[in-house]
């Protein structure tokens, strides 16, 4: 019979190679995890400028933006359109998309950090034949069943950090994409006011050259009354209608630049331009528009979020 013994290191050489070698071991343990944690850069700003001396740092403040910011125009045609383009814009239904879909990988890779269950379940009925041979065999005629479940069980730890890593790097990704979405968002609000004003503008350049065309044809006319009663040369006649020639042609070049910025709004909301008229509204007074914008909007641009995170 043996009996089990102890080990001991009575040699102090062998207790300080021991600690070496422990280490060593804890040292590529720690070294093995996957990629080091993300810091933000860190930019070297002086105190102060001598430019100007009312300033701050930038706080981010990108999540506050949105909301129905077209509606300071008080313009009700526009906010019909500005709502409809939520709907039927197709870039915002990409962008949309693309912004579920990097949810749907961040909640997949999140799964990793739980055990797999797994089960496939059958069942099978048998009936043996009265004639299978041999005949006289004892099976003939019997029905069985079989169930099997088969069951099965796995986990994996995240020694290494990678399940980790994945999920900041997926949830990173995530957070960009939803900036993205609401750059488009803020993109597509914004080239919608854009167009609708520069129609409105269009139209009311276009009331004035049709006004003036009426009364360049009456000035016409009468120089060419003047012309039958010999008080106007032939030289008048020519200069009015090459004014009102040149009027009428103006009027056209502004309608087909009208008609460009309508179809630009009916793709925005997502309508064929052949199906869609913007009825003729001139715009009396210009939008509000402030004169200066604070130094915050540049703290809201999603775009530098998205850069940021990525």
């Amino acid at each position: 019979m043996k009996r089990a013994g102890k080990i001991s290191f009575q040699n102090p050489r062998q207790v300080r190679w021991l600690a070496v070698l422990l280490a060593i071991a804890v040292l590529q343990l720690s070294g093995c995890e996957v990629g080091p944690k993300y810091h933000p850069p860190v930019a070297q700003a002086p105190p102060a400028y001598k430019e100007a001396g009312n300033w701050k740092p930038a706080q981010p403040n990108d999540q506050n933006l949105g909301g129905t910011w077209w509606t300071i125009f008080q313009d009700p045609q526009l906010d019909a359109l500005e709502l409809q383009l939520n709907v039927s814009n197709q870039n915002l239904k990409a962008a949309e998309a693309q912004f579920r879909q990097a949810r749907a990988v961040l909640r997949y890779s999140r799964a990793d950090y739980y055990p797999t269950v797994t089960a496939g379940p059958s069942a099978t009925r048998t009936r043996v034949s009265n004639n299978r041979p041999p005949l006289s065999s004892t099976f003939d005629g019997i029905t069985y069943n079989d169930f099997v479940l088969p069951f099965d069980f796995s986990y994996q730890a995240d020694v290494w950090g990678r399940v980790r890593r994945t999920v900041e790097s997926n949830r990173e990704q995530a957070q960009a994409s939803a900036a993205d979405l609401a750059t488009v968002n803020l993109s597509m609000h914004a080239d919608l006011a854009l167009d609708y004003f520069q129609a409105r503008s269009h139209d009311a350049e276009e009331q004035l050259l049709n006004s003036t065309v009426k009364q360049y044809e009456q000035a016409l006319q009468l120089t060419q009354s003047q012309f039958r009663g010999g008080i106007a040369s032939e030289v008048e006649v020519k200069q009015a209608m090459t004014q009102l020639k040149t009027v009428q042609a103006a009027a056209i070049d502004v309608g087909v630049l009208r008609a460009q910025y309508e179809h630009a709004v009916a793709i925005l909301i997502g309508k064929h331009p052949a199906e869609f008229s913007l009825p003729p509204l001139p715009l009396t007074a210009p939008p509000p528009t402030p004169v200066s914008v604070p130094s915050e909007l540049l703290e809201r641009r999603p775009d530098i979020a998205a850069a940021e995170r990525r």
